[in-house]
């Protein structure tokens, strides 16, 4: 859900463009991302709204590293499970602070709109589709069902940093709607598998159990909410009003 805009913008979320109106690249990070500009020159030329959009993706990040842990650990200890839920959300609340803060400042980047999309991609895409897969989504079939998930999230964002200058604008230079669902709508897919833990349906008991067991089509059938969700964001025809 990133707000970083100049000649491309990049995400499609829902603060996205708090950074629309902000003036374009500085001369000072142009520099210091363009030349040799001694140690740590990368580090010098991230704005303050860049860092708030690392901690997006270290919440994401850490979201995977625990469902990865629920993989190596005891199946029926579900502390790392409800961690990887836990971070989601303030993943959101940092892709939405990001924007304000770079109005706020009056700063905008072309590093800081690839970050959002990267960022995005990270906790509102993979992670996810790992925390589905820790809860028994597992079959061949269930990966290549995730896989299409994750890749409809890269190609939305993708499209949005090539289009977003195209979309009709409001009196304040901001997108007047959505075109599909934003990215970090999937955090509805981290509630419902929220509840599923919470009722303990989780693995062999997960709601619509398993089709076509024991064949190479076997697969879980709740997969199918990742696919139409990955459709809806890619969608061209849905347009959503920005609030």
């Amino acid at each position: 859900m990133s707000k970083r805009t100049s000649a491309t913008v990049a995400n499609g979320a829902a603060s996205k463009d708090d950074r629309q109106s902000s003036p374009p690249i500085t001369d000072k990070q142009k520099v210091l991302l363009s030349t040799d500009a001694g140690h740590f020159s990368l580090i010098r030329a991230l704005h303050l709204a860049d860092l708030i959009t690392e901690l997006n993706g270290l919440c994401g990040i850490l979201s995977l590293f625990s469902s990865m842990r629920y993989c190596l650990g005891d199946p029926t200890q579900h502390g790392n499970l409800w961690a990887a839920l836990f971070f989601l959300p303030f993943g959101l609340f940092f892709d939405f602070l990001d924007g304000k803060v770079a109005r706020w400042r009056k700063k905008s980047s072309m590093m800081g709109q690839e970050l959002d999309s990267l960022a995005d991609l990270i906790s509102f895409g993979v992670s996810p589709a790992a925390l589905a897969f820790a809860i028994g989504i597992r079959t061949p079939l269930d990966h290549l069902c995730l896989a299409f998930f994750v890749l409809c999230g890269l190609t939305r964002l993708a499209r949005f940093n090539v289009t977003a200058t195209s979309i009709p604008k409001d009196a304040n230079g901001k997108a007047k709607y959505f075109e599909g669902t934003p990215i970090p709508t999937t955090l509805g897919l981290d509630a419902l598998m929220g509840w599923w833990l919470s009722r303990g349906w989780i693995h062999d008991a997960l709601p619509g159990g398993v089709w076509f067991s024991g064949t190479v089509l076997e697969v879980h059938p709740v997969v199918l909410l990742f696919m139409v969700h990955g459709c809806l964001m890619t969608s061209r025809t849905i347009h959503i009003p920005k609030p």
